[in-house]
Parts: structure tokens; sequence; C-alpha cells
């Protein structure tokens, strides 16, 4: 239940003042002695002419705001403080998270709407690295966001697949190309082949001249050139598509940056036609004075089109065939001034829906006291970090079950590993509000009892394995609507509960603000509160049955909680460690 609509109501009703008006004032007291919700009575002293105490104290006096679900209504100073029953709380939270389970959390906010959402966009022919990850792991965590939402989300891979670097590639690999490497390892074969081209350029000019000329053939669709571009795309893409799988990420599109080359023309032409293109320094440029911007490039000097030009291409494009009401991308802060321009340009030509375009940042990512050997010395690869993340995890997992005397066949420990040590690196991701920089730290990563995807993936874990207990002791969780779980009203089961009650207004702020920390907070919560509860109450040794049945229902809850904010952050879970 909606508790804070209720009193809203109920409040909106006895004082007359707008309902959007008394959800704004209402708020959530810092301490829980001080009530679930609270209301300041500062706006209704001009209309009723007395000041803010006289008024709360006559409110609470009045007995016109008793609720059902209320134990208490206490007037503080100038606050009504509202206190909820709390077994009447932990019976409507309970029931509703084990009736729905994996759907907690659900709603239809977004129906009939569309969101695009532009992650991961990697270069062809280069190497996925940690820095790849940030956009791909925060993009597919939206677009989970917005389609627990009821969105229609559109998930795009915006490929580098354009420019001078692929008459460079050609050059180098009819000169330096290894057939059998490169049907091997790929994206191995092509770094090597386009670092030894640099190399080899600042002592022999001529295959700078020969790289533009590939290029220029390239764009004019020379069918070899063509052949070899699309070989090294084709290729790259099934090396990305296996770390994608392995991560759990998909897409819809994949439309790269060659794909709305093409369409350049087309905005050049529409620009020139609406008088906004201005000749500076020998290229046109769009003025964007009034926006509070420099001015956007369009055409360079010598006549060709910039990436610009290729992205408001992208979004004409977009509008076009899904008539988005977002369009998001989830791109490195750096790029910010640069998508206000592209947005400032498609404003200025007349295109409103340039107010949906918006552009999500992150940091950068570092590495803390952490000695990593990679195949490239100047970046660290994405599958090694994430290869070492499980073999670590597996050494914890392998010596844990020793010391418990816990059997698991080599299958599922690889597993378990594989799982845990996937959730550590994508957590370290969101586990942070995404505009600040990532310290990658094995020690803190790793720490089953830090606010890391391991502490979370063992407290679910942990659970699972009470609730197995307790049906080989014959004993089954509470059903939802049971009465017995108005006995969950302690202390810690009230936190529990309560953090519980306040997950599907953490998805609702994770996407109002396109932040997937909110609710990796909102879980690392519950799963704090949830230990905090384990330690100081006795389950399967509860007082009476009705009670255990009810700790065991609220063992579920957390466990439905758990699993639904994990899987938004695209962590999975396993059923024992």
């Amino acid at each position: 239940m909606d508790y804070k609509s209720e009193i809203a109501v109920k409040l909106s009703e006895v004082t007359g003042l707008e309902l959007d008006q008394i959800n704004k004032l209402i708020e959530i007291p810092p301490q829980v002695d001080m009530g679930d919700y609270a209301f300041p009575c500062f706006a209704l002293a001009k209309t009723m002419h007395k000041a803010p105490q006289m008024i709360s104290q006559e409110l609470k006096e009045s007995g016109k705001l008793d609720l059902p679900f209320l134990s208490e209504v206490k007037n503080v100073g100038p606050y009504l403080n509202f206190f909820i029953d709390r077994g009447v709380y932990a019976y409507d939270t309970v029931t509703e998270i084990n009736n729905l389970k994996d759907d907690y959390g659900k709603d239809n906010m977004g129906d009939g709407k569309t969101v695009i959402v532009e992650f991961s966009s990697p270069n062809i022919a280069k190497p996925f690295h940690v820095g790849h990850a940030f956009t791909t792991i925060i993009g597919n965590s939206l677009s989970k966001i917005y389609d627990k939402l009821g969105y229609k989300v559109v998930k795009m891979n915006h490929l580098g697949d354009y420019g001078t670097q692929f008459g460079k590639l050609i050059t180098a690999y009819r000169l330096w190309g290894d057939e059998e490497a490169l049907n091997k390892a790929p994206i191995d074969e092509l770094l090597r082949i386009y670092v030894k081209f640099h190399e080899e350029e600042k002592n022999d000019p001529s295959l700078t001249d020969s790289a533009r000329e590939n290029f220029k053939k390239l764009e004019d669709g020379c069918e070899e050139e063509v052949a070899l571009w699309q070989k090294f795309r084709d290729m790259s893409l099934v090396v990305f598509n296996e770390l994608y799988d392995r991560m759990g990420v998909t897409f819809d599109n994949y439309n790269g940056e060659s794909y709305y080359a093409k369409m350049a023309d087309q905005v050049v032409g529409m620009l020139k036609e609406k008088g906004l293109l201005v000749e500076s320094e020998g290229a046109q440029v769009v003025d964007l004075e009034e926006y509070g911007v420099p001015p956007c490039i369009i055409l360079k000097s010598d006549g060709t089109t910039i990436y610009g030009t290729r992205d408001i291409a992208a979004i004409l494009y977009r509008y076009e065939n899904y008539h988005f009401d977002k369009n998001i991308y989830v791109v490195g802060t750096p790029q910010a001034l640069h998508f206000k321009q592209v947005f400032s340009v498609l404003k200025k030509a007349g295109y409103d829906f340039a107010d949906n375009c918006e552009h999500v940042g992150f940091g950068l990512v570092k590495f803390k006291n952490m000695k990593f050997s990679t195949r490239d010395g100047n970046i660290v690869l994405l599958e090694d970090l994430i290869n070492e993340s499980v073999a670590k995890t597996r050494e914890v997992i392998v010596e844990n079950s020793k010391t418990r005397g816990v059997e698991m066949s080599e299958e599922e420990i690889s597993e378990i590993a594989e799982k845990v040590g996937l959730g550590a690196v994508i957590y370290t991701y969101v586990k942070s509000g995404r505009e600040r920089d990532i310290v990658f730290s094995w020690e803190e990563m790793l720490d089953f009892e830090g606010d890391t995807a391991p502490y979370l993936i063992y407290t679910y874990a942990r659970t699972k394995s009470i609730l197995r207990k307790a049906l080989e002791q014959g004993i089954k969780p509470s059903q939802a609507g049971s009465d017995s779980l108005k006995f969950l009203n302690s202390d810690e089961e009230y936190q529990l509960v309560r953090s519980l009650n306040d997950f599907p207004g953490s998805i609702v702020k994770a996407m109002n603000s396109n932040e997937p920390f909110m609710i990796s907070r909102q879980i690392s919560t519950c799963a704090r509160n949830f230990n905090r509860f384990y330690n100081n109450s006795s389950i399967l040794g509860a007082d009476t049955q009705e009670l255990k049945e009810a700790r065991l229902a609220l063992c579920e809850a957390l466990c439905n909680t758990l699993k639904a904010g994990l899987d938004l952050l695209g962590i999975g879970v396993v059923e024992r460690m």
C-alpha cells in the first residue's frame, strides 16, 4: 500500500490544500521514533489565520485524520507525525512482495512511451577495456529500470565503425596481416597491425597517403575495401558478443557511425535550407551563442562531415522510426559539451524533441594497489578483469566450503564463482553515483561483509538456506495475506519491512535521475537490516509457530526483493554458497 498517498488524500480532504501540494510537503522523519511520515502545517497558516503549532494541535484533536492503518497521529510543534501500525505495515508489505515475487517494483507508468538507451558503443577492431564497461553496465541497468516501469525500451549500440582508422587498418592488413592470427584472435591481430601502422608511419609518410586513399575508396563503396571493412566489423562483433553474452547484455540495434554517415548530406542540406550554417575559418558551423555553448562544426574546411553531423543524423533517424519520448546517451562525462551542441543544433532547427534527448555521463576508472597483467601495456581489458575476479572468487568459495564442510561439485563451484565474480565487477560500477570515479580494489570488491555484490549474493543465499532448513523441519512460511504476518512488529522487523517497502520508490528515483546507484543503495540497506534482524532474532527458534512462519515469510520477501534489485543492476543470484 502507498501509505503516503493515502495520508495525502486525507490531508487534502481535511485542509483543502491541493493533493500535489500536500505530496510535496509530506516528509519522512529522520528518526523512527518521530513517526513514518510528517506534515508541516506552515502552509496552512495564511488560510487558517492561526499559528502552525495551533493548527497542528487542532487537526490532531479533531480525529478527522484517523486511518485504519495508523496506530497514532501526534502533533509535535508545527508538525503532524503519522505512525503506521507496524503489524499492518508488515502484513501489507510482505503480502505484496511475496505475491509479486520477481515482479515486485514493477509499474506501468511508462505504458505507451518509448525510451532509447544508447550504450556500450565500442570501436570496431579495438579491445573492449574497463572504460567500455562503465557505459555498458550503466546502460544495461537503465534499460532494465525503464523496462520495469513499463516503458518500451530500445537498446542501441552505436558502434564506432567509421573514420580514417579503417583506411589505416586496410593498409596495415594488406602489408602485415596474418590471416591465421586474425581468425584465431581478431581483436588482438587488428590491434597489432594498427599499432604497427602508427610505428611505421613515423618513418614512412607514404603510409599516411595510402590510408587516406583506402578510406576514400571505402567511402566510395569500392568492393575490396568494403569487403575488408565488413570482415573487420563482423569479426569484432563476434568477440564483443561473447562478452555481452557473458554479461547478460543484449541490444536491439547495432547501427554504428557508418550507418548514419550516408545521412550526413541530408543534415547539411536541412541546415542550409533553414539558413543556420555560417562560415568560420573555412568550416561550416551552427552558431549556438543563444544556448551558451560554442559553435557546432557541421562541415570541416575540407568539406567532410564530422561525428557531430552523424549524431544529428542519428537523432533524426531515431525520432522518425521510434518517436521516442526519451533518447538517452550513456557516454563519458567529457562528452557533455558535444551533446549540448548537438541537442542545441536540433533545438535551433525547430525540432522540439531535442528536449527529450539526454546525456548520461559517468566518471573514470582507476586501480588501487593492483598489479594487473594485460595483453596491452596501456589498457586493462574487461575480459581479463572479469576472469581475475572469477578466479579470486573461486578461491574464496573453495576455502569456505572446506571450512564449513560443505561438498560442492566442480560444476557448481564454477557456476557460483562466475556469477559472484562477475557480479563483483558489475556492482563496483553501480555502488556509487555514476559521475564519481571508480577505484578498483580486490580487497573491497570481494569483501563478503562490505558494500559489495558478494555480500548481497551471500545474504540471498544464506536466507535461502534458512528457508530450505525450515522446509526440512516441516515449517513453511506464512502465506501472503495471513494474519500471522501482523506479529512482525519488533524494531528489527519493522526496520527491515520499512526498507523492503521503499524498494519500488528507489526504482522510480533511479529512473528519474538515471542513477542505478539508487537501487544498489536500497538493496544494500535491505541486506544490512536483514542481517541485523537475523543476528538479533531467532527465526526457527521463535516462541510460537505463527511467529516462525511469519519470520520465514519475511525471509522470502527479502529474497524476492534482493533478486529483483540485483537483476535491475545486471547481477544474478545463487541459491547457495
